[in-house]
């Protein structure tokens, strides 16, 4: 073999390690938005899963406020399909955005039903109404840290499949964009909470 040979099987060689590790990057990026979004489907089925006794709880003492009550569960009922849809395909944005706008429905329609706890001082009172609803906090607070660490995830994979050279690699194996979770858009979802009696 001459000296062009063998620069030419180095060559080729650098480009087979190359590609194999850049493919086998992707699909880590790839798995860990997985991850990230199985860490916020613990939370979000957590949360989903107090939402009823919440409600429960609230029943008996606001018959007369049975519209918000219905509005928690059909928004909470909505949150749950969608995030079965995005269980199913974490990496698909239309199931990222159905999400993204079923949790914002949801937080709108627990503001509202917030505001209405504190209009009830014997409901606010309730040992067990306060002690859900601190859990509901501290579960609202594992969602958020867990929606930045998938966004996080999602960030660094997009990053990889849109750098050259490995957008090359990522176009040919037919890699896509992920999408991020993202907070509401919506100016009535996003204004405070107005109850009127």
């Amino acid at each position: 073999m001459n000296t062009s040979q063998i620069i030419t099987l180095i060559i080729v060689a650098l480009l087979v390690f190359w590609s194999v590790g850049a493919y086998n990057r992707l699909i880590r990026l790839r798995n860990e938005i997985t991850n990230a979004f199985a860490q916020i489907d613990v939370q979000l089925k957590r949360r989903h899963d107090l939402i009823p006794n919440l409600v429960d709880i609230a029943r008996k003492y606001l018959e007369h406020e049975r519209e918000t009550l219905e509005r928690v569960i059909a928004a909470r009922a909505q949150a749950v399909a969608a995030a079965d849809m995005v269980r199913a395909q974490p990496n698909q944005p239309g199931a990222i955005r159905s999400l993204n706008l079923a949790e914002g429905v949801l937080s709108s329609a627990l503001g509202r039903f917030q505001a209405v706890v504190e209009s009830y001082p014997e409901l606010k009172a309730d040992q067990t109404l306060r002690e859900l609803s601190e859990e509901l906090t501290h579960t609202e607070n594992k969602v958020a840290f867990s929606r930045q660490l998938f966004n996080d995830n999602t960030l660094d994979y997009n990053n990889a499949i849109h750098q050259f050279p490995a957008n090359v690699l990522a176009g040919l194996f037919g890699f896509k964009t992920a999408a991020m979770l993202q907070a509401t858009t919506s100016e009535a979802e996003r204004a405070p909470v107005k109850v009127a009696f």
